[in-house]
């Protein structure tokens, strides 16, 4: 064997063996890893959905544009990786001196495929054979084993997304949550609720670092969305312990700690810019008029609320500075529908408070 040989062959075996680890960090290694090629495939996929949906008018279509994207992403990632080992093992082929690369190529497909429409006889080709169509067995097996896990970790985190349109509305809100608890009499036992969003925030984390294409999968409703949801849950928690009169709530104090865990931990992730210690007086992007409007009509509707407005104004932007940016920034990573307080404000997301009429 030649040494261009030679350097052709360890070329092609390098590029087998980076995608089977990317296979294996992407589906199989239980923690958040950044993998080159899963980014690559997800920034020009999401490039090209975004502007399809930018070219679609009608909203229910462009809805559905973004709905498809992280689907159809996913399930192109096996037949990237498939070409890529199928290109790789070709050039270990030709470098063996199977000429010219068509027939390599033909060879290596019929071997990953295992499906035997070309063989050969040399001993050494064989046994490249042999592995590569291991490695393909394998991959089918890490992806077989990776879907299910992946749509069950979505299946719960929508159970209790779902659960909340009852109690926030559609969008959700805040004030709208703490209104419909109010008129029921539930204002003062919402522990309940704190400790099951606390445990939804934990697993969030660990599901969306672990699988980070489940960031971008959407509700199966159109106007439901993760990452408002959680929004509209640690804003009625800091809302509930800055400025409504009610003795204080352990469990939304927990709650707010474990959601602002989790955003900061998923910003982290991906890049996100956010301040991993705030001080309580840093800005936040809800305005002081917005949250006066907010204790307007909690007052209205007989919410009992602290009567010293400056501290609980002073408390409440005490809560949310803590999950502000990273809050804001995953709504725009993942293009989140309308909803207050969440992707009205995100860096690219709607451009004021009220819904735009589509």
């Amino acid at each position: 064997m030649l040494v261009w040989e030679i350097v052709v062959f360890v070329a092609g075996a390098l590029i087998a063996l980076l995608i089977v680890l990317s296979a294996v960090r992407t589906v199989a290694v239980p923690r958040g890893e950044q993998v080159m090629l899963a980014r690559v495939l997800f920034t020009v996929s999401g490039g090209l959905f975004s502007l399809l949906a930018r070219l679609t008018r009608n909203p229910d279509r462009r809805e559905a544009v973004r709905a498809r994207f992280a689907p159809i992403t996913m399930l192109l990632m096996p037949f990237v990786w498939a070409l890529c080992v199928i290109t790789g093992f070709s050039l270990m082929f030709w470098s063996l001196g199977v000429r010219p690369f068509r027939n390599a190529l033909v060879l290596s497909g019929s071997s990953f495929t295992t499906l035997g429409f070309r063989s050969t006889d040399q001993t050494d080709e064989l046994l490249l054979a042999i592995a590569e169509a291991l490695l393909g067995l394998g991959l089918i097996a890490l992806l077989l084993s990776f879907m299910p896990a992946l749509y069950s970790a979505f299946s719960r985190r929508e159970a209790l997304v779902s659960r909340l349109e009852v109690r926030a509305g559609q969008p959700p809100s805040s004030e709208e949550l703490l209104l419909r608890a109010h008129r029921i009499g539930w204002l003062d036992s919402l522990a309940d609720t704190w400790v099951g969003w606390e445990l939804w925030f934990i697993e969030v984390e660990e599901a969306h670092t672990t699988y980070p294409a489940l960031n971008y999968f959407r509700s199966p409703l159109a106007g439901r969305s993760w990452i408002t949801a959680a929004g509209t849950v640690l804003d009625s928690a800091s809302l509930l312990l800055s400025t409504v009169a009610l003795p204080p709530t352990p469990e939304a104090s927990l709650c707010i700690r474990s959601g602002y865990v989790a955003l900061s931990r998923i910003a982290e992730f991906f890049g996100i810019d956010y301040d991993a210690d705030p001080s309580p007086s840093d800005p936040i992007s809800i305005t002081r008029e917005e949250w006066d409007a907010v204790c307007r009509r909690l007052e209205a509707e007989g919410v009992p609320l602290v009567a010293d407005r400056e501290q609980a104004w002073r408390d409440f932007a005490g809560w949310r500075v803590n999950y502000d940016k990273a809050l804001t920034g995953i709504c725009a990573l993942v293009d989140a529908p309308f909803a207050s307080w969440s992707s009205d404000r995100s860096p690219v997301g709607w451009p004021d408070a009220r819904r735009p009429a589509d």
